[in-house]
């Protein structure tokens, strides 16, 4: 701070042989040696403040982003709940879907020129979709049903829920686990695609795909199924005049049953590969 005052100082001194000359031309009063120094010192005073008040927002700015970056990190945090009986240490990870499709097919049976037609149909149902089964939805829906027997875990196995979705082209590359917990008794619940389509042969219906996979106490898959559980819909996507929020409700309801529907086929395929 001192050496820019010094400049500063100098810069204006440097200048003091031009401001007579300067004056005369303009015909104005000539201004002293010494008013001269007194204004090159004001210039820098004020400069000085400048330079303060930068420093005082850069500081305020860098407390802004710090304060925003503590508060992501609180939001992503996972959330635990505890079975109703005694924990014994097992662990479900869960994860909401990243992707909400949506294919609304009509006389020409799909195609590009189809989905042309329907475009403005399938965003404003993707929009719907993603308000009726956002993150936390998505989670409520399935924590509310009974995860440890549908799935043959333990009944001391704890939820540990994640709001931020996983990022659908890992879902199969990723071979280790998507968390960092070190629990001995480990299990994966992954909900990757939520997916509306009409049809005119099959109607309307909600299809969602999930994988569950199980870790013993190292990083290695022991047991891994994935498919789509399906169920036809009724009342979404509303159409004007109806009821939009019963049509949101009917979303929640087949997103449980798909999963229920999902539950049944691998406890069926878990039992034919003897686990």
């Amino acid at each position: 701070m001192k050496a820019c005052r010094f400049i500063l100082a100098a810069s204006a001194i440097a200048l003091l042989p031009a401001i007579p000359a300067f004056a005369q031309d303009e015909g104005t009063t000539v201004e002293t040696p010494a008013a001269a120094e007194q204004a090159a010192e004001d210039a820098v005073e004020t400069t000085e403040d400048a330079v303060a008040t930068t420093e005082d927002i850069v500081e305020t700015t860098e407390d802004a982003v710090e304060a925003t970056e503590e508060a992501g990190q609180a939001e992503t945090q996972p959330t635990r709940i505890s079975p109703a009986e005694p924990a014994d240490g097992c662990e479900l990870h869960i994860w909401p879907a990243e992707r909400m499709n949506s294919m609304t097919s009509g006389l020409l049976g799909g195609g590009l020129i189809d989905a042309a037609l329907h475009a403005g149909t399938d965003a404003n149902n993707k929009t719907l979709l993603a308000s009726a089964l956002d993150s936390p939805s998505q989670l409520d829906a399935l924590t509310s049903l009974d995860l440890r027997t549908d799935l043959g875990l333990t009944p001391g196995t704890t939820y540990v829920l994640h709001q931020q979705p996983l990022e659908r082209k890992t879902m199969n590359s990723v071979k280790t686990r998507r968390s960092d917990s070190t629990a001995t008794c480990y299990s994966e619940l992954i909900v990757a695609d939520v997916f509306y389509q009409k049809a005119m042969i099959y109607g309307r219906s909600l299809r969602t795909l999930f994988m569950v996979r199980e870790f013993g106490d190292d990083q290695k898959i022991d047991y891994q199924y994935k498919a789509w559980g399906g169920n036809g819909l009724k009342l979404f996507p509303p159409k004007e005049g109806e009821d939009a929020i019963a049509a949101l409700d009917e979303l929640v309801t087949v997103f449980q049953g798909n999963f229920e529907e999902f539950a049944k086929n691998e406890r069926t395929a878990k039992a034919r590969a003897g686990k």
